[in-house]
């Protein structure tokens, strides 16, 4: 029999073969050679998710292994261009208008009186009849990338280097916590990883990065760190707002008012006639719909406002229930608001379940781990489009994406059942 380090050599050569095909595939995002290769490597990321629960400790040798196939299958997706509509070039965008005096809460990139400021890296960008929707934090980054350099590689560059400090950070989590430093392979072997941010440089693994600084300061008992990290997170985007109870009474208040108050210093360079911006952010919950089969059953009975209250509603109650269930903390809580949140949004894209993948290290996190799979094969989507369908999500697509997860959150339930039900027949 196979030592469990070879099986997870031989996990890692199949992920890395798919992964290259999967970048080098002929034809557009979403088309078939693209989702067959990387439904392989998905097969065999979750095989290895199975080895993770099942292993307690590899050898550190077979780890940094393991992390350099991970660099290894980045590199022909970081190679990869951008297309015109790809978000990084909204990004260049709302950095290139601040620098030259421009407030991207309300310049609108379609504006004829502004063509002129359009480079070759911003020209055709996606949804160019709005101003930006993405919050003061998001802006002042793509304000300090864009003055090293005004294009979608100096963002790619910037956000793998966030992809290998979340690396760091969770090998040091993981040490600290006794778990076991494989654990770091759950989000390094991840596909999104090589799809969203090595391919495609989506702002949301920066977020990641910050919640997960703030939550290892949590666990070091440096408040004020924690509440700052996390301040700033939420000036990324608002989407970590659902997990301010996991915060209550283990920050200050007082760290709490200087987390607010950092947020609205952010503002500052953005305020419009004493008004805090929120650009095309209304527009986004009217107007913006994907893969939303929750949303868009609320929609129908409350509109659209109050069906995306009702999406951060189900996040803080999450949040507020694990907060009381588990007092001391838990790795896994903060997965679990965000979650319940995004799958209540108005649009769901793969890239912001990147917001997840740092903090699924355990079993109970599997129909989460599963999800963050399964929502890949959204991007049928895009294939779909570019052959003239419309753009929605169609029935059997859904079925792909949520049936995994069903199925895995059940076999979650049996399990700890099938536990529970054991330690009370010892107990008796």
């Amino acid at each position: 029999m196979l030592s469990p380090s070879c099986r997870l050599y031989g996990l890692g050569a199949i992920m890395l073969a798919a992964l290259v095909a999967c970048a080098r595939a002929p034809g557009d995002v979403g088309a078939p050679p693209y989702i067959f290769t990387l439904a392989v490597a998905c097969a065999a990321y979750l095989l290895a998710i199975r080895e993770f629960i099942q292993t307690r400790r590899y050898p550190r040798h077979a780890l940094f292994a393991c992390l350099a196939l991970a660099a290894l299958w980045r590199v022909p997706f970081f190679l990869i261009p951008q297309g015109a509509e790809a978000d990084i070039r909204r990004y260049v965008w709302d950095g290139r208008l601040q620098r030259l005096g421009y407030n991207p809460y309300t310049a609108i990139p379609g504006d004829p009186t502004l063509a002129a400021l359009h480079t070759l890296e911003t020209r055709g960008l996606n949804n160019p009849d709005v101003p930006s929707p993405y919050p003061a934090g998001a802006q002042l980054f793509f304000r300090a990338v864009t003055a090293i350099r005004e294009s979608a590689f100096a963002f790619k560059v910037a956000f793998v280097m966030c992809d290998v400090a979340i690396v760091l950070v969770l090998l040091d989590a993981l040490r600290r916590a006794g778990q076991g430093e494989h654990w770091v392979l759950a989000y390094a072997w991840h596909p999104l990883l090589a799809t969203d941010v090595a391919a495609s440089g989506h702002l949301d693994v920066l977020g990641a990065l910050l919640l997960l600084l703030s939550v290892a300061a949590l666990g070091r008992r440096w408040r004020a760190t924690a509440a700052i990290a996390f301040g700033l997170a939420v000036a990324v985007k608002f989407l970590p707002v659902v997990l301010t109870p996991l915060y209550w009474r283990r920050v200050r208040i007082r760290d709490g008012l200087m987390a607010l108050l950092i947020i609205g210093m952010l503002y500052l360079p953005f305020l419009e006639r004493g008004r805090i911006p929120i650009g095309s952010l209304g527009i986004f919950v009217q107007r913006f719909r994907f893969n939303d089969p929750v949303f868009a059953t609320v929609e129908r009975v409350t509109g659209p406002s109050v069906a995306a209250g009702l999406a951060v509603l189900a996040g803080l109650v999450t949040a507020v229930w694990l907060r009381r269930k588990h007092p001391s903390g838990s790795p896994d809580g903060w997965a679990w608001p965000m979650a319940a949140s995004l799958a209540c949004a108005p649009a769901l894209y793969p890239w912001y379940l990147l917001w997840l993948v740092p903090f699924l290290r355990s079993l109970p996190t599997l129909p989460l781990i599963v999800w963050t799979v399964s929502v890949l094969s959204t991007y049928v989507v895009w294939h779909l489009h570019a052959l003239g369908h419309p753009w929605h999500v169609p029935v059997w697509i859904t079925m792909l994406e949520y049936g995994p997860v069903a199925t895995a959150a059940a076999f979650t339930w049996l399990r700890r059942s099938a536990r529970i039900g054991t330690l009370d027949m010892k107990a008796d």
